[in-house]
C-alpha cells in the first residue's frame, strides 16, 4: 500500500477520543424502526402467500450476507499478512460481523420456512426425475446439514476473530461503552495478562482463526451460491459461479468502507491522522482491483460458457440477455463493473470523496441487481413480461438495510471503534518477528 501509516497518538488522547463519541441515533432507531417494519412486511407476505415475500427475502439475504463475512474475512487478511497500514480503521470493517447472527437467523428461516417456495427441485428429489448426482446432492436431510454446518464454522470463526481483536483493545481501556455490552466487556477482561505477553499469544491465535476462515468462508461460499442461488435453475452448473457470488460480497464490503472512512474521518476531527487521504488512496486502489477482478471472473465465466455453446450452460445467460430480464443483467454489469472500473483509473477519482462515494454507490446498486438477475429468471424463467421488482423487493431491502445499519451502530457503540492496542502498545511492532507466546523468544524464519 502507499506510504506507512504508523499514526500512534498517545493511548490516554485515543481513549478520550473514542469514549466521547457515539454512532448517532439516528441510525439506531431509525435502523431498528425500518429493520422491524420490513421484516413484518416479509411475515405478512409469507403468512398470505406471497412468493416473491420469499424471493425477495433470499436476494436480500444473500447480498447482505455475503458483504458483512466478506468485510470480516478482509479483516483476517490484514492478519495473515500482518498489515500495519489499516491498524487504525479495521474496525470500521469489524463492526460488520454484528450483523452476522442476524443472518444466521435468516438462513434458519430460509432452509425451513422458505424451502418449499424457493428451490424448484424440493419436490423433485425422490421422484426419479433428477439424475443420481443431483439426487444425492439435492437430498433434503444432506442439504439441511451441510448449510447449517457450513455457516456456523463460518459465524463461529468470524465471530470468534472479532473477539480477539476487540478484547485486546477492551483489556487496556477503562470501562466505556454501550449497557448492553457491558458484561461481554467484562468477559474480555477477564484474565487479561501481561500487555506484551497478551499482544504474541493474541497475535499467534489470529493467525490460525485466520487461515483456517479463509478456507471456510472460500469453500463455505461457494456451497453456499451453489445452494442459494445456483441451484434454482438446477439443469445448470458453473465451477466459477461461487467465486462471482462471493467476490462481489468482498467488494462492496470494500467500496462501504471506502465510504464509512469519510464519514469517520469527519466524526474524529480532533484525530486528523486517524483517516488520512493515503487510506483514501489505499482503500481505492482495493476498490478498483476487486472491481476489475470481479468483471474478469463475471465475464471469464460467460466467455467460456458462450464458445462452448452447450445447450445445458448457454440457456443461463441466454434467459438473463433477452426479454424482460436483460435490463437488470445490463445494470448489474454497468453498474457494477463499467462505471467503476473506469471511474476510478485515476488518483484523483479515489481520493476525492464524492466520486468515491459516486462509484461505491454505483457498485453496491449494481451488486444488488446481480443477486436479483442470478436468483429471479431462474424462478420465473423467460415467461414474464413486466420485472418482477416493486413493492416486496424494495420493502424486505429496506428491512435488511436497516438492521444492518442497526446492528453496526450497536457494534460499533458498545466497543472501541480503533484498535487502541495495536497503535499505542510500545510493543505493537514485535508482531512483525514473531516469538513463541510461551518463551516470548523470536521464532525461526520458517515458522
Amino acid at each position: 500500500m502507499s506510504g506507512q501509516h504508523h499514526y500512534s497518538p498517545p493511548r490516554e488522547q485515543l481513549v478520550a477520543a473514542l469514549r466521547d463519541k457515539t454512532m448517532p441515533d439516528a441510525l439506531k432507531k431509525g435502523g431498528l424502526i425500518v429493520g422491524i417494519l420490513g421484516m413484518i412486511l416479509f411475515v405478512v407476505g409469507a403468512a398470505t402467500g406471497q412468493a416473491r415475500a420469499w424471493q425477495a427475502f433470499l436476494v436480500n439475504w444473500l447480498f447482505f450476507t455475503t458483504i458483512a463475512s466478506a468485510a470480516v474475512m478482509f479483516a483476517a487478511v490484514q492478519r495473515i499478512v500482518t498489515a500495519r497500514w489499516s491498524r487504525g480503521v479495521i474496525r470500521f470493517l469489524e463492526g460488520f460481523v454484528a450483523f452476522l447472527p442476524i443472518a444466521a437467523v435468516g438462513l434458519l428461516v430460509i432452509l425451513f420456512g422458505g424451502k418449499g417456495h424457493l428451490y424448484p427441485w424440493w419436490d423433485l428429489v425422490g421422484t426419479g426425475e433428477l439424475i443420481p448426482e443431483k439426487e444425492a446432492y439435492f437430498n433434503h436431510g444432506f442439504f439441511y446439514l451441510r448449510n447449517i454446518l457450513i455457516f456456523a464454522a463460518l459465524v463461529g470463526l468470524q465471530v470468534w476473530y472479532v473477539w480477539t481483536s476487540v478484547r485486546l483493545d477492551v483489556g487496556v481501556t477503562p470501562e466505556f461503552g454501550a449497557s448492553w455490552a457491558a458484561g461481554l466487556r467484562a468477559k474480555m477482561r477477564a484474565r487479561f495478562g501481561e500487555e506484551r505477553r497478551e499482544l504474541h499469544s493474541t497475535h499467534s491465535l489470529q493467525g490460525k482463526i485466520a487461515v483456517v476462515m479463509a478456507l471456510v468462508f472460500g469453500f463455505g461460499w461457494c456451497v453456499l451460491a451453489w445452494d442459494h442461488s445456483m441451484s434454482l435453475d438446477y439443469h445448470f452448473f458453473s465451477t466459477m459461479y461461487g467465486w462471482q457470488v462471493f467476490m462481489g460480497g468482498w467488494l462492496v464490503a470494500l467500496m462501504i468502507w471506502a465510504v464509512l472512512l469519510r464519514w469517520y474521518k469527519g466524526m474524529f476531527p480532533e484525530l486528523p491522522e486517524l483517516v488520512t487521504e493515503k487510506h483514501y488512496h489505499d482503500v481505492g486502489k482495493l476498490c478498483f482491483a476487486f472491481t476489475a477482478f470481479w468483471g474478469y471472473i463475471t465475464f471469464s465465466q460467460f466467455l467460456i460458457i458462450w464458445y462452448g455453446n452447450l445447450a445445458e450452460e448457454t440457456h443461463f445467460f441466454t434467459l438473463r440477455l433477452t426479454g424482460a430480464w436483460k435490463p437488470t443483467t445490463m445494470a448489474a454489469a454497468v453498474l457494477t463493473f463499467i462505471v467503476p472500473f473506469f471511474g476510478l483509473l485515476s488518483v484523483k477519482a479515489k481520493t476525492f470523496s464524492p466520486t468515491m462515494i459516486l462509484f461505491a454507490t454505483s457498485s453496491f446498486l449494481g451488486l444488488w441487481f446481480s443477486r436479483y438477475t442470478e436468483i429471479y429468471p431462474s424462478i420465473y424463467g423467460s415467461k414474464v413480461e413486466h420485472l418482477p421488482l416493486g413493492f416486496w423487493e424494495l420493502g424486505i431491502f429496506a428491512g435488511f438495510l436497516g438492521l444492518f445499519a442497526w446492528s453496526y451502530a450497536q457494534f460499533m457503540d458498545a466497543f472501541p471503534k480503533a484498535q487502541v492496542f495495536k497503535m499505542t502498545s510500545p510493543y505493537r511492532d514485535e508482531v512483525q518477528v514473531p516469538v513463541d507466546p510461551e518463551t516470548m523468544e523470536p521464532l525461526p524464519a520458517h515458522e
